[in-house]
């Protein structure tokens, strides 16, 4: 059977079977489309709680910057540890709702990815049962990796402004240690995150459990380097290709800003950007595909096999078949066998 590339695999997937692509998406816009509602309603509910004086609804009409900016100041005076209440509250529910909902989600589109891979190859190889507290430790971790990420970007900016005291300042070299630790933290971050979302097809292939999906994950980098390098190249390629052309299309709306309408130039620029993501997610279901492909389908067939050509080992005598291969035929002549000539 002649090898099949799993990165072909993956784009024929997602071309033959456009019904993953809005599946992967349907459940994040979903998720998304929830914590947008959840986000808005909490903003309006913080400023209910705001208290705002005659004086300040004044100030405020007066369209005097001054007296604008004081109003707003007294406005917001004291509110800072409710916006630290909310922010914490909302980052802990979301958190939570991703967690479950990214693991139910995996699910559904691993495992049919997998029942259309084995369909494609006739296979009757059963799924093994999948665990969800497997998807659920693997998601923690991501949403723990994030949290470290954000950490880390904090820390970036400290550490810039300790650089560049007020008594001394140094913005080249504060803006310098700020962009190197944002790329330590951005890879970090990148490369746990993608092994973390690589080890949830293992949770659900091999129902493997958290740590065993991570150490699967690992093996395949290690045993399939070109494969893996291979897929995440050519879907990283077509991301940056259909973001490239996401801002170039945002460009022209952004363009005729002073002509068109507000609402116009901005619906514009929400439908471009709706259209990047679920190219994004169609891009991201392919590359899953991918990996998906590398495990169902059977590796290239080797010119020599164990079976056929058992290895000797020291101390026993030599299998049958090497003794029969490397036997001497009792009929063929040697050269001690002919006479020489007188």
């Amino acid at each position: 059977m002649p090898q099949r590339s799993p990165t072909l695999e993956g784009f024929r997937t997602i071309l033959r079977r456009p019904s993953f692509g809005f599946a992967e998406f349907s459940w994040r816009w979903s998720f998304g489309a929830a914590a947008a509602l959840l986000i808005t309603f909490s903003f309006f509910e913080y400023l209910d709680t705001l208290p705002v004086s005659r004086l300040d609804l004044f100030l405020l009409k007066s369209r005097h910057p001054t007296l604008i900016g004081q109003a707003i100041a007294h406005i917001f005076h004291g509110s800072s540890m409710r916006i630290i209440d909310t922010s914490v509250v909302l980052a802990l529910g979301l958190a939570t709702m991703w967690i479950a909902i990214a693991a139910l989600g995996r699910a559904a589109t691993v495992k049919a990815l997998v029942a259309y891979f084995r369909a494609d190859l006739e296979s009757e190889q059963k799924t093994k049962s999948w665990r969800l507290r497997s998807l659920l430790g693997l998601n923690f971790f991501r949403v723990a990796a994030t949290l470290a990420a954000t950490t880390g970007g904090v820390a970036a900016l400290l550490l810039g402004g300790a650089v560049s005291p007020a008594g001394k300042p140094a913005p080249g070299a504060a803006l310098l240690v700020m962009l190197t630790v944002f790329l330590l933290v951005g890879l970090a971050w990148l490369t746990v995150n993608w092994f973390l979302s690589l080890a949830s097809v293992f949770a659900v292939v091999s129902g493997r459990d958290t740590f065993g999906s991570i150490s699967d994950a690992v093996s395949l980098c290690r045993d399939q380097t070109g494969s893996v390098l291979a897929a995440g190249t050519w879907f990283a390629l077509c991301h940056i290709t259909a973001f490239f052309i996401a801002t170039s299309i945002v460009a022209f709306p952004l363009g005729f800003a002073a002509i068109l309408p507000p609402a116009v130039t901005l619906g514009g620029v929400l439908v471009v950007t709706l259209l990047y993501f679920a190219v994004a997610d169609f891009l991201y279901m392919g590359r899953l595909a991918a990996y998906v492909a590398m495990l169902e389908f059977p590796p290239a067939s080797v010119a020599l096999r164990s079976s056929e050509f058992p290895v000797p080992i020291l101390g026993q005598p030599l299998p049958s078949a090497l003794h029969s291969a490397a036997a001497i035929d009792q009929e063929e002549l040697i050269l001690s066998d002919i006479p020489l000539p007188s």
